[in-house]
């Protein structure tokens, strides 16, 4: 019996903190725990809407569109939320799309 290891993730943008196990996506957990204008777009690795830039901690990723991201992108850190699952607690900084709203909503204290 395996036993899910409980990981915290902190967005750095907005130094919110979030528990993700590590057979869980982190945009998965993200949107599970109400964060509200998350755009999460298609959740397989396709559509690219939730990039983020990993820049503590571990993730293990699964397939994900080379036309979002790079093979060296991802030897970077930058992957799509999606299709990475921590193996440790993780800092993160969301790119794109993603990046727009969540820094809006720290601009106007929405979270």
């Amino acid at each position: 019996m395996q036993i899910d290891m409980k990981h915290t993730v902190t967005i750095l943008d907005t130094d919110e903190q979030y528990v993700c196990d590590d057979e869980e996506s982190l945009l998965h957990a993200m949107v599970r725990i109400g964060r509200k204008g998350i755009p999460s777009g298609c959740h397989g690795g396709g559509c690219g809407v939730c990039k983020i830039h990993v820049t503590d901690g571990s993730c293990r990723t699964i397939v994900m569109s080379r036309e979002h991201i790079s093979e060296e992108e991802e030897r970077q850190g930058i992957v799509l939320a999606c299709r990475a699952f921590p193996t440790s607690d993780v800092g993160l900084k969301v790119l794109g799309k993603m990046r727009k709203t969540v820094c809006k909503e720290r601009k106007y204290g929405l979270v």
